[in-house]
């Protein structure tokens, strides 16, 4: 199973949907709310070569990007050979 982490706010909309599309896949993600733990931006923004937005998605330390993305990714079918 591939390792997730996602950068989050609990104020973004985009956040709450690329979290629906993972728990769709029944995969799990470590949660990581930039407001809850400010310093750890600094951290999201040197792993998303300074991208500033959330959500910031990681699978096996790979910089997929954003919610669009994510969903991209799975309407080519390629985010389930990402996850396994």
């Amino acid at each position: 199973m591939a390792k997730i982490d996602i950068y989050t706010s609990p104020f973004c909309g985009f956040c709450y949907q690329a979290k629906e599309l993972l728990k769709d896949k029944s995969v799990g993600f470590n949660e990581i709310d930039i407001i809850a733990e400010p310093n750890r931006r600094n951290e999201m923004l040197e792993r998303a070569n300074g991208q500033k937005t959330v959500p910031q998605i990681f699978i096996d330390d790979a910089h997929i990007g954003g919610c669009d993305d994510l969903y991209s990714l799975n309407a080519k079918g390629e985010l389930d050979a990402l996850l396994d």
